[in-house]
């Protein structure tokens, strides 16, 4: 057997590519082609998918033939509510045999996709598998890389082990562009697809792991054929390069070390900074380890880093910079506008919640997306995603929006931040502001009042994903979907959520104009059988109203001493108080739009799905934010509703939307 690997210094070649290459390079180049028009495939067929789910949201909003529809943008919430009667009773149905075989393939497909098997040991969590559905979406594409890493090349003859170590070095270089571009913050694949770059991070993770077995394999190959032959430490001498490929192959251990949940938990500010790094330094060692004909995966990896980063620069630039401050806008009621950056107020709120608001924001934003927050005075060399807490104000407009964020304190960052703003609340006259800067927003979520019922599920800050949603459809002016929410939202303590109270309230007000029923359910876990009221918030309380007395605003202090606060407001809920987790029996009034619940323990999140979507006429969207122990949970309980409930599959039951927000670090 000829061990002759190639000395040619001009390319870099690696071990064995001169005879190597004349037996194996046609067969291994066409394999990775053929890989990457997979990808192409996939991409463009999800494509489509995401073009006739959105003609199909169209449907849904498609006007009834009334003239009063062509003054539509004229309609106050009045007219909504009535516009809404006028239409077709429950637009979210499939209305002909197409939009109904439509909808039976997206439920199998969710019904599929959902189930989640959640490990509750402590120590363990993090071992909790992906969902069914990305675990069917992993073993298809190891289906695919198993079949190329050994398709002809499992042949025993004097080149077994050199064809299969070359086979899977083009099996790893293939895949490498596809690591960096799941990697991708302006991602391409998403812009396609119609997600985002966190809901893709899962998979870059995954194809990263799968790339370092590939190339385990190819080295492991290569290593066993020169130790057969009693020829490493030649090898070593006269291909220097071999050293820079086990150097790569070491990044990648240390990648799927790093990567793993307890071990980038620890220090999530410096797994990021080195993981950066190590990117980098992958990108080197390869270039130098493999030969320049098979560089074109190289090339085509560092162009989309290229693609991101300007994308991301320019993005920064345009949201942050304002070369021309006119002396009207900077004496507007902006205030809050720059030369450089945005104006960034903080306020502790609580021992671990830090609230900060981020003046004059000149863009649009979704309810559900996030951008990444630099606050060059608290954190340097930081960047960190937050869920924008708010929805947009001005929906025709982008002047003088600020943006929200609800940060909880954790550990680095988000503990400095706390501290900061508990000692600018300690000092007086001391300025509570900073300079911030912006990068987004970023996340796909999807138009949220396209759905007749939703129920919207979050644990403590989560609610600064959930409540934007629910303010974004009783704030819309437009015709919408949207009869019922239900918003369930729990926390270990009242503190955690006293933020979001007063704006659940408004919301409430704004939903019983537009006609939107909300029914709040909010769970204090760890209050014990607590005296009536013992939970941090804000909200109505009906106060006879057989006798005609208005209902009257009460706020409950965390110590469960009441201050009435002499607000005056109209009776608009009902509040039934729970202890266990268990609603005692509600007092309604015949006028009321909305209903509160309290309980004192976790509730049964299945029986409180299971209500809204029986009541529900048409297609309902449960959206989740939270850890895994509660997404996982709602995942088998959307699952298994479904199941019971045969979705589109001829029992008249309606669609079950899921989307899931994990909280991750």
């Amino acid at each position: 057997m000829s061990h002759d690997h190639g000395g040619s210094s001009s390319g870099g070649n690696m071990g064995g590519m001169t005879m190597g290459t004349a037996l194996f390079q046609d067969t291994n180049v066409q394999l990775a082609k053929s890989f990457w028009y997979i990808i192409a495939g996939v991409v463009g067929f999800l494509g489509i998918i995401r073009g006739v789910n959105y003609l199909e949201g169209r449907r849904r909003y498609k006007p009834h033939p009334s003239p009063r529809d062509h003054q539509e943008a004229k309609l106050t919430a009045h007219r909504l509510k009535r516009c809404r009667s006028e239409s077709v009773q429950f637009p979210t149905r499939p209305t002909n045999h197409i939009t109904q075989i439509w909808a039976t393939a997206t439920a199998l497909v969710r019904e599929a996709g959902h189930p989640q098997l959640y490990i509750p040991i402590k120590g363990l969590r993090w071992a909790t598998p992906p969902p069914l559905g990305r675990v069917l979406i992993l073993l298809a594409y190891w289906a695919v890389i198993i079949y190329m890493m050994a398709a002809d090349a499992v042949v025993k003859d004097a080149y077994f082990w050199e064809r299969i170590g070359f086979r899977n070095a083009w099996v790893t270089i293939m895949q490498m562009p596809l690591v960096y571009l799941l990697s991708m913050k302006v991602s391409v694949v998403g812009l396609i697809t119609g997600t985002s770059h966190e809901r893709l991070n899962w998979l870059h993770r995954w194809v990263a792991r799968t790339m370092f077995v590939t190339a385990t394999v190819h080295g492991f190959h290569f290593w066993t054929e020169w130790v057969r032959a009693d020829f490493v430490e030649t090898q070593l001498k006269i291909m220097p390069y071999i050293k820079h490929g086990m150097g790569a192959w070491g990044l990648l251990v240390w990648a799927f070390v790093s990567g793993m949940k307890p071990v980038r938990g620890m220090a999530y500010e410096v797994f990021v900074v080195q993981h950066v790094l190590s990117a980098v330094i992958f990108i080197w060692l390869v270039y130098v380890h493999i030969p320049v004909y098979a560089r074109q995966y190289l090339w085509f990896t560092v162009a989309l880093i290229c693609f991101d980063r300007l994308a991301r620069w320019a993005l920064l630039a345009w949201q942050n910079t304002r070369p021309r401050l006119s002396r009207s806008l900077s004496s507007s009621s902006c205030k809050g506008m720059k030369r450089l950056g945005h104006e960034v107020q903080v306020r502790a709120v609580g021992s671990s919640t830090t609230v900060l608001t981020i003046k004059d924001v000149h863009f649009s934003w979704k309810a559900g997306q996030h951008l990444y927050l630099w606050l060059p005075r608290v954190g340097p060399f930081e960047a960190h995603p937050y869920t924008i807490a708010c929805a947009h104000q001005l929906p025709e407009t982008c002047i003088c929006n600020s943006i929200q964020l609800v940060v909880r304190s954790h550990g680095g960052f988000s503990r400095r931040l706390h501290k900061f703003a508990e000692r600018m609340a300690g000092s007086g006259g001391r300025k509570d502001t900073l300079t911030g800067f912006v990068l987004g927003p970023f996340g796909a979520p999807p138009r949220w009042d396209m759905y007749e019922t939703m129920v919207l599920i979050s644990a403590s800050t989560g609610a600064s994903f959930t409540l934007p949603i629910l303010e974004s459809v009783v704030q819309s002016r437009r015709r919408i979907c949207t009869t019922r929410v239900d918003f369930i939202l729990m926390a270990r303590q009242g503190e955690e959520i006293e933020f979001y109270t007063q704006r659940l309230r408004e919301a409430m007000d704004r939903a019983q104009d537009v006609g939107v029923e909300v029914r709040v359910h909010v769970a204090i876990t760890r209050s014990g059988k607590a005296r009536e009221g013992e939970m941090t918030t804000v909200l109505y309380s009906d106060r006879d109203t057989s006798s005609g007395s208005s209902a009257q605003h009460r706020r409950i202090a965390s110590d469960g001493s009441e201050d009435g606060g002499g607000y005056q407001e109209k009776g608009v809920m009902d509040v039934e108080k729970g202890g266990a987790g268990v609603p005692l029996t509600p007092r309604r009034s015949g006028s009321t739009m909305g209903m509160v619940k309290e309980y004192y323990s976790r509730p049964d999140l299945k029986e409180l799905i299971r209500d809204p979507v029986e009541a529900a006429g048409g297609e309902t969207s449960v959206v989740v934010c939270g850890g895994q122990s509660l997404t996982s949970s709602v995942r088998n309980c959307v699952a298994a509703l479904s199941d019971e409930r045969a979705v589109h599959k001829g029992t008249g039951a309606q669609g079950i939307h899921l989307f899931v927000e994990e909280y991750s670090f």
